[in-house]
């Protein structure tokens, strides 16, 4: 069954809603990225953060009150009449919600432990349930008067990804008519100290895939997607997952989990690897993730597909990166222009590693049906692989 993804907000360093984003985004020279001495202490780092004011929420949602609450809001006011009119028409009962997150409002959590361990009582505005997982789906539920399944999805850096392979299942399994899906996740001092401590932040901008890639640069970002049954502008036709369970912070060397959620994802869309016009690459910019997707690529295809990684122009979003990279894969396949996300590097090929094809500025995809497919691979060797084409 064809699922389709019928209206998409957006909101990442690169802009504030589908075409701030797009703008940017093909243009390869606008990034988001801003250095920033607050997140580490003792070192000035490139951070993809929003600029941008968030919205409240409703005075009645006030105890849903975090800054991963009101980004998710942000994504959601820009598609509210579509959610609002399917919420309508299919009734509250059998619409969805599910969301990929890895922080939720562990920033704001964060501030309030420190508050008990300096002074031994907990703050007034500390809430437990703001750093619960599921807090994200909870609170866009209430905001929309859904009723049907709403949970969170929290796989570390394939949070968003799966957060769209879960929707496509309850579709599948009859059990909603439409799903508000998509991954949320705001900058937070636990991620930003967290990848500091496993040494795996680079304090310039970020180089994926270049043999002088010294680590990530993190961001944050709100991707949403109405995916129905009912034909739509993007058709979501295959998604793959795999779990390699190889160590609990690096991926299987040789890709081979990796390249295994991409062949699931053929599989399940019914095409061959050959038939795949772009790939968004996971494209960290650490020497293992890097290293890994160049050999699982290589497994995977047997032609020079063009690939890019976003993560220089954004920053890694975490938990929302897999659904925001969908959702430029989507910006590709809805741009009269057939736009390609550039790959913005420095040109410095690693030798160690099987060759890439990367897009530059102003490449575009030819007319026609196409295909295009979106990487995650995430901590634990949790891999997933989404497959998006024009519906037309």
């Amino acid at each position: 069954m064809t699922t389709f993804l019928n209206a998409l907000g957006v909101a990442c360093s690169l802009g504030v809603g589908k075409a701030a984003v797009a703008e940017a985004l093909f243009g390869g020279a606008m990034h988001g990225l801003r250095d920033s001495p607050d997140w580490v202490p003792g070192r000035t780092l490139p951070v993809g953060g929003i600029d941008a004011a968030l919205p409240s929420p409703p005075p009645a949602m006030a105890d849903r009150d975090t800054r991963n609450n009101r980004l998710l809001l942000l994504a959601a006011q820009e598609i509210e009449d579509e959610l609002r009119v399917a919420v309508a028409r299919y009734g509250a009962d059998r619409v969805g919600v599910v969301i990929g997150t890895s922080t939720t409002g562990i920033e704001e959590a964060t501030a309030h432990i420190g508050t008990r361990g300096a002074t031994g009582t907990w703050p007034a505005a500390y809430r437990y349930t703001d750093q619960e997982l599921g807090a994200p789906a909870a609170f866009l539920a209430e905001w929309l008067g859904t009723a049907g399944p709403a949970y969170g999805i929290s796989t570390a850096c394939t949070s968003g990804a799966r957060a769209l392979l879960s929707a496509r299942r309850l579709l599948r399994l009859g059990l909603c008519d439409a799903v508000v899906c998509g991954g949320v996740d705001t900058l937070c001092r636990l991620a930003t100290q967290g990848f500091a401590a496993l040494e795996a932040i680079d304090d310039r901008r970020c180089l994926p895939f270049s043999q002088a890639r010294r680590g990530i640069n993190i961001g944050e970002a709100s991707a949403l997607f109405l995916m129905t049954r009912d034909t739509g502008p993007v058709a979501c036709v295959g998604g793959g997952a795999s779990a390699d369970a190889h160590h609990m912070s690096s991926p299987l060397p040789d890709g081979s989990g990796a390249a295994d959620a991409m062949r699931h994802a053929l599989a399940d869309a019914g095409i061959p690897a050959a038939a795949i016009d772009y790939v968004n690459l996971h494209g960290t910019a650490t020497e293992h993730n890097d290293a890994m997707e160049s050999h699982a690529m290589a497994r995977t295809f047997g032609h020079p597909v063009p690939c890019s990684s976003t993560k220089a122009l954004t920053g890694h979003t975490l938990g929302a990166a897999g659904a925001l990279e969908a959702a430029f894969c989507w910006l590709v396949l809805t741009d009269p222009a057939r736009r390609l996300p550039p790959h913005v590097w420095d040109d410095d090929t690693d030798p160690a590693l099987p060759p890439l094809h990367f897009t530059a500025q102003g490449h575009r995809l030819a007319d026609g049906t196409r295909h295009l497919m979106s990487n995650s691979f995430a901590f634990g060797g949790n891999n997933a692989s989404l497959i998006l084409a024009n519906a037309t």
